[in-house]
């Protein structure tokens, strides 16, 4: 009888280990197969976008209200429903060509996010995961510089003067935070090693930016993107000219704008 009892014992004993190696043995291969990236996506920065999955976009914002793609290189789409994208028009393209579009209004603004992809080629698979490498914010009608952050919760730029800024004639282009190594999965470039990728707030003016630029100009785009602050230094020394931090109080306190000189018309002078 003890015999038996014996047996009996080393046999559940046995059960058990077998299924606690078959439990483990599952769960090894789950973490092989799903994609790394997927299981360890966060945000790259403080904005809490730029770096997600397209799955973890649609966990924080629910279904897209619409889907989008980009006809050519200029700013010209094409807008679907997520019903007849999924069913017909996402397989007539690559999965990186639909922009995820959210719409809202808030205060007589029509505040318009898109989010764009990038697919992770370290995945060996034909549909790699998306993730957000730009966010474009429109805005209907434009609005000035200083209704940005009350519009878009996720704009928090800096308030120091010095904070690095540059300007153009059509844009702002402010940065914010540190470097992240990670951000480099959403960079284009072939030798984004060579960077220090940060995240970007670029702000656009359809008609272009007054040259005397002031807290009132208006705006009809931001985009919060990934760039590098070291690159601006080698290269875009004559496309960014740097400008005090319009987001700083000491930019607000600057004296108005000098008036323009007005041109005088030419009198003729006849002979006597």
């Amino acid at each position: 009888m003890k015999i038996i009892e014996s047996d009996r014992n080393r046999f559940m004993q046995n059960l058990c280990f077998q299924r606690f190696l078959l439990v483990f043995v599952l769960t090894v291969g789950l973490m092989v197969v799903l994609p790394m990236a997927s299981l360890h996506a966060k945000p790259f920065f403080e904005d809490g976008f730029l770096g997600l999955t397209q799955q973890e976009v649609h966990e924080k914002l629910g279904i897209p209200h619409a889907i989008r793609s980009r006809k050519s290189a200029l700013r010209v789409f094409s807008y679907y429903s997520p019903k007849d994208w999924k069913k017909y028009f996402s397989k007539l393209v690559s999965p990186q060509n639909g922009e995820d579009v959210y719409t809202y209004s808030r205060d007589g603004v029509q505040v318009r996010y898109s989010f764009v992809y990038k697919p992770d080629f370290r995945e060996a698979q034909d549909f790699p995961t998306l993730h957000v490498k730009r966010v474009e914010v429109e805005f209907t009608p434009s609005i000035p510089l200083k209704a940005v952050p009350s519009l878009v919760n996720e704009f928090s730029p800096s308030v120091r003067p010095k904070n690095p800024a540059f300007r153009s004639n059509l844009w702002v282009l402010l940065f914010k935070g540190p470097p992240s190594k990670e951000a480099e999965l959403v960079v284009e470039q072939w030798d984004k090693e060579d960077g220090d990728w940060s995240l970007a707030y670029q702000l656009f003016s359809l008609n272009g930016l007054p040259d005397y630029l002031t807290v009132d100009s208006s705006i009809d785009r931001l985009e919060f993107a990934v760039q590098s602050l070291s690159r601006i230094h080698q290269i875009g020394r004559h496309t960014h000219e740097p400008i005090l931090n319009p987001y700083s109080p000491e930019f607000a306190q600057r004296p108005p704008a000098p008036p323009k000189p007005q041109k005088t018309i030419p009198v003729p002078v006849y002979a006597e």
